[in-house]
């Protein structure tokens, strides 16, 4: 096995998506893997599907509204992502003052001084306080009410800053939208954080190594979003018994004779996590799966390198997949993962109501 080979294996096997490595539920697959990339809330559910024996549209939902073992939110690069719960005030205290100081400069083109940004905060806590859980589509026009442009992006951008902020998060899901709830409601405060501050850069590293393995300072960099100096030193500081370690299957064995097929969604954590794609996608395929336009394609992986793209799988019809042109045919064994997959996906979708994956 070449030194290429064997770091695409490790990668694959510590983000549950190779050497048969799989976990029991949403939190043991997110507690492994730090997070899964959710801006794309269906396609978050299937990331989880592919990481987690069994999971299905059901699942998720129960992780997120009844276990409340999973929280979405804005953290890392300031994009949606689904964390657990545990972690969520430890990675809102580093990354919320962040993303806040960067979103100011949008908030004072869109007219929203901090006045009306306080208000409106006040307004929000207030109603989500009184009437429940409310969604992006009500809180717009009940800030609407105090004045807020109903059209354009400025509720939206007031919602983000009382989210950032920790007085709210995303929770239940109502009339096919992420609804959104106070956060010491949702998720009781249990006291003082484990870590903050610079201990938090460097536990955030930490985690990063063991999820991500193998993989550098660079790579940290670019799926947490601190800027290069933090990510380096945070990096340095964690040490190195963390870089290459790799999850392994329930049996404890790290390989598997037949090879590990997975349909990957699209923006999936695996292929945005790393500097480089060398070792995930054949160079001669990139644009196949980044087509452009800020798009990740859903992809067909095969121990963690990508064979191809595949689409559908909804109302109870397989996804239809694609191979590379001018790739080698696949073997039995993949074309056997991928009939698997391919039923599994189907019967992800057909559970429960597929309202709660959209929002």
């Amino acid at each position: 096995m070449d030194t290429s080979t064997g770091r695409r294996l490790s990668r694959a096997r510590a983000q549950l998506v190779g050497g048969q490595a799989r976990a029991a539920s949403v939190a043991g697959a997110l507690e492994q893997v730090c997070a899964v990339q959710a801006q794309d809330f269906g396609a978050a559910g299937l990331g989880l599907r592919a990481r987690v024996v069994g999971l299905d549209a059901d699942g998720v939902r129960d992780a997120i509204e009844v276990e409340r073992t999973a929280v979405r939110g804005w953290f890392m690069r300031g994009t949606l992502q689904i964390v657990p719960a545990a972690d969520v005030r430890r990675l809102l205290g580093l990354f919320g003052p962040v993303h806040l100081a960067r979103g100011a400069r949008r908030l004072r083109e869109l007219g929203l001084d901090e006045g009306m940004c306080a208000r409106a905060e006040r307004l929000i806590v207030r109603a989500i306080d009184g009437e429940g859980p409310l969604n992006r589509t009500q809180l717009t026009a009940l800030l609407g009410t105090s004045g807020v442009p109903r059209r354009g992006q400025s509720a939206f951008h007031l919602i983000r800053r009382a989210a950032l902020s920790g007085l709210i998060c995303h929770g239940p899901h109502r009339d096919g939208e992420a609804a959104f709830v106070l956060l010491d409601d949702w998720l009781p405060d249990s006291g003082p954080l484990s870590f903050s501050g610079r201990d938090a850069e460097v536990e955030l590293a930490r985690r990063y190594r063991s999820a991500h393995g193998p993989s550098d300072a660079q790579d940290f960099a670019r799926w947490s979003g601190l800027r290069k100096s933090v990510a380096q030193r945070a990096w340095a500081e964690a040490g190195t018994s963390a870089a290459g370690e790799a999850a392994t299957g329930e049996d404890g064995s790290a390989g598997a004779p037949e090879p590990d097929v997975r349909l990957l969604p699209a923006f999936d954590n695996y292929l945005l996590a790393y500097g480089s794609r060398e070792l995930s996608v054949p160079a001669a395929d990139e644009r196949r799966v980044w087509p452009g336009g800020g798009m990740i394609r859903p992809t067909v992986m095969v121990d963690g390198r990508a064979v191809g793209t595949w689409s559908g799988g909804r109302g109870g019809v397989e996804p239809r997949v694609e191979p590379f042109p001018g790739s080698e045919p696949f073997t039995a064994g993949v074309v056997a993962g991928i009939a698997r997959e391919s039923a599994d996906v189907a019967r992800f979708h057909a559970s429960g109501d597929q309202g709660a994956l959209r929002g």
